[in-house]
């Protein structure tokens, strides 16, 4: 991660993200920005949320979960390693620890809490902070490889990109409000209404509910959209293989072949149909490959030679035109054995 970036300047759902009747899975990390709604219950690695962020399910975390100051948890937290709680948590449920616990002022557990390693009652710091403190400590004693490992997980080059819900958004069945772009990766099925300044989706999503943006909308290959298109100023591009079963309302609109469009398609600009290109061809595998061949190895079929086309058998001209045996017009006959010449 570079330095000045905002790592949450934007919603990003990771490839094979579900939403499994109350909860929102993804095998990765999971990272909430402050002040934001998610009205599911959440599973994932790790679970990383800033302050003022409320849940309305539970929280299953694989590995570590942390808890910035005022988050509001409706269910229960199970946590797989360690857990961090800021000061005035409020968990409407159990908290079961199986690692060390440590815990704020004024935590709120209404059901009670377990935890099998240690359990530490302070103010933990924020979590960027706190990591950023371990980095420089872990550098000044020396231990440069310890280091490096965790400035690479800090990074995100992990084998799981994180699901990245950005500051002050809502995530519910109802609706994905965000005031950033979204990115939805591949193999995802998602429920809600997607809103956000652009939207990129791709191959092989299932997705109910609508898409609505201020600027430009992609729909990836064989992705599914159960319900209208909708940007305001941008271009909407439906990929070959991509239905969507609703209307589209945009200013352009790059529609693709073998995209299917069940609603009404109304663009302000330009409406343009996208064929394949004619010098690719599938393989067996499924593939495209350019055959690269001349121009002159494949006869036009609007030009098709008379010397190979069949004669009509109603033309009696044509039959009788050239009699078995004649060499035809322009050729020399051979002379007759017993011809003699003047």
């Amino acid at each position: 991660m570079a330095l000045g970036q905002d790592p949450l300047d934007a919603l990003k759902i990771p490839d094979g993200t579900t939403v499994e009747e109350h909860d929102l899975v993804t095998d990765g990390d999971m990272v909430v920005g402050g002040q934001s709604t998610v009205e599911f219950g959440v599973r994932g690695r790790n679970v990383l949320a800033g302050e003022r962020v409320t849940f309305g399910g539970d929280i299953e975390a694989e590995s570590d979960c942390r808890l910035d100051v005022w988050c509001d948890v409706a269910g229960n937290v199970l946590v797989g390693d360690d857990a961090y709680l800021g000061e005035r948590v409020h968990i409407g449920g159990r908290l079961m620890v199986s690692g060390d616990l440590d815990i704020g002022d004024d935590v709120d557990i209404e059901e009670g809490f377990e935890a099998n390693g240690w359990i530490v009652i302070r103010n933990p710091v924020p979590t960027l902070v706190f990591y950023f403190l371990v980095l420089s400590q872990l550098l000044s004693i020396g231990e440069n490889e310890a280091a490096d490992e965790l400035a690479e997980a800090l990074s995100g080059d992990s084998d799981e990109d994180p699901l990245v819900v950005p500051r002050g958004a809502t995530v519910s069945d109802d609706a994905w409000r965000v005031s950033t772009p979204a990115t939805v990766g591949d193999g995802c099925r998602l429920h809600g209404n997607l809103r956000a300044e652009t939207i990129t989706v791709g191959v092989d999503n299932n997705v109910f509910g609508s898409f609505r943006a201020r600027d430009d909308i992609e729909i990836g290959e064989r992705t599914q959209v159960h319900g209208d298109v909708t940007t305001r100023d941008g271009t909407v591009t439906v990929a070959n293989g991509a239905h969507v079963r609703g209307d589209i309302s945009c200013s352009a609109l790059e529609l693709h072949d073998g995209a299917e469009v069940d609603g009404t398609i109304r663009a302000s600009g330009d409406i343009r149909l996208i064929q394949p290109d004619p010098g690719t061809a599938p393989r067996d595998d499924g593939s495209d490959v350019d055959e690269d061949r001349p121009a002159e190895a494949t006869p036009d079929a609007g030009t098709a030679s008379t010397q190979d086309a069949t004669p009509d058998a109603d033309d009696e001209d044509s039959t009788d035109a050239t009699p078995p045996g004649d060499p035809g017009p322009g050729a020399v006959p051979d002379p007759a054995p017993d011809s003699n010449p003047d």
